[in-house]
């Protein structure tokens, strides 16, 4: 599927904010994920996925209906699903916290540039005396 996005479709992150019960942090890493998919890491199938949605040309629900794509999610998912399966219950709770720490810290990304955008739009709303005459 080599043809460019169409210009009448674009992808939506509120789609991924949907799938993230409307969590920012986590649309995000959802979001890099399909990045990192789409930059071929994963194969060429979930890479070819992984564009389909990002461009707008699929839904991620959508893509996920694609017995090749479903697939292909499943077999890279496999290997973690057999870790899992072997950690105890102290190392499984070790890969939550770390997995709550990496959500924290782009939570804390998020807010940061939200402070920034702030600040720049305060920034611009003051008046710097230009423009400005009793005359």
């Amino acid at each position: 599927m080599a043809e460019g996005p169409d210009p009448e479709k674009r992808f939506d992150d509120s789609e991924l904010l949907d799938m993230s019960q409307g969590d920012p942090a986590q649309a995000r890493l959802l979001r890099k994920s399909l990045e990192t998919l789409a930059a071929g890491h994963g194969g060429d199938t979930l890479k070819e996925m992984a564009q389909e949605v990002l461009s707008g040309r699929s839904s991620l629900r959508e893509a996920a209906n694609v017995s090749a794509y479903s697939e292909g999610l499943i077999e890279q998912a496999q290997p973690m699903t057999e870790k899992w399966a072997s950690m105890s219950d102290v190392e499984r709770e070790e890969v939550a916290a770390e997995g709550r720490r990496a959500i924290a810290a782009e939570q804390e990304q998020i807010d940061e540039e939200r402070r920034e955008a702030a600040a720049e739009a305060a920034k611009k709303q003051r008046h710097d005396g230009r423009g400005w005459s009793l005359y």
